[in-house]
């Protein structure tokens, strides 16, 4: 018995810490704090909005501010949508803080932000959806199946195709789960740009080069420019390849808030994630719903 309590105990110590920690990164941040670490799959949505609802009511206000801190490997693209709508109706300015990765949807997520706040080591990742497999065995990337199919049809044509791929082919083409594919795949890109041209790309006025004015045109270029680039799998080669702050910058011209370089958001950041890794390794749990004063783990 004495066991359990001290258990008890450590939990209840840690989130206490935990709070505590959350609570100074919104000081910091000037903003309400939500972290989600998952994938972004139901009922993940109906969980950030009841903890978003919850957090809203409790204040302080904080000028209507979200910071949320998003660690994700992905997911469904409308659960995505469902979040970003959400986190739209309560703030008006939201910005998505990588402290690791944010993969998949959770890069097209970042993309409804005001800012994106990432340091050296955080990476965003291809604009891969992920699908029901048929089988019903978990999910895959939408662009990979894509990619095989393009594949398969220009051999057809060339005439190149393989015995042993045709009967693959034939066995496994499935019109509907294609257009599905397909149909995610463009829903990702078109979310990103109403989202990016909507929201991060609001307050661009003039270029930086040449101080240009910016018109409507220029932002929708350059989001869908984005939105190609990041969907593009000869680009980047593999769904689980992470992209660095640096790396979205030079390549894709995509501003980014350097936390490395704010030394208190920085610490603050790193001692509120840090400690919550422990915790839920820890208790053996592979994710969490968290705010100041809500902890959900789960797994």
């Amino acid at each position: 018995m004495a066991t359990k309590i001290a258990h008890r105990s450590a939990n209840v110590i840690v989130s206490e810490q935990l709070k505590k920690n959350a609570i100074d990164l919104e000081k910091e941040m000037s903003a309400h704090v939500v972290t989600w670490w998952g994938p972004i799959q139901p009922p993940v949505d109906q969980l950030i909005k009841q903890a978003v609802e919850h957090r809203v009511k409790q204040g302080p206000k904080r000028a209507k501010r979200l910071a949320m801190v998003l660690q994700t490997s992905g997911g469904y693209i409308e659960t995505a949508e469902r979040i970003a709508n959400i986190l739209r109706k309560h703030y008006s300015w939201v910005a998505f803080m990588v402290p690791n990765f944010a993969m998949s949807a959770g890069t097209v997520l970042a993309m409804a932000g005001d800012q994106i706040w990432m340091t050296y080591f955080s990476t965003l990742g291809p604009i891969d959806p992920q699908i029901e497999r048929r089988d019903g065995k978990g999910m895959m990337p939408a662009l990979g199946y894509l990619a095989k199919y393009e594949e398969l049809v220009e051999k057809s044509r060339k005439g190149t195709l393989t015995s042993v791929e045709a009967a693959f082919f034939v066995q496994n083409f499935d019109a509907a789960e294609l257009f599905s594919y397909e149909q995610a795949k463009q829903l990702s890109i078109e979310l990103l740009k109403e989202w990016l041209v909507k929201y991060k790309f609001k307050n661009w006025k003039r270029t930086k080069t040449h101080g240009r004015i910016v018109t409507p045109k220029m932002r929708r270029d350059r989001a869908e420019e984005i939105g190609k680039k990041l969907s593009n799998t000869d680009e980047w080669f593999s769904h689980g390849r992470g992209i660095s702050m640096q790396v979205l910058r030079r390549k894709l011209n995509l501003e980014i808030e350097d936390i490395d370089g704010r030394p208190r958001v920085r610490d603050a950041l790193r001692n509120y994630y840090d400690l919550l890794e422990n915790y839920l390794g820890t208790i053996g749990a592979f994710g969490a719903l968290h705010t100041s004063d809500l902890l959900i783990p789960f797994g």
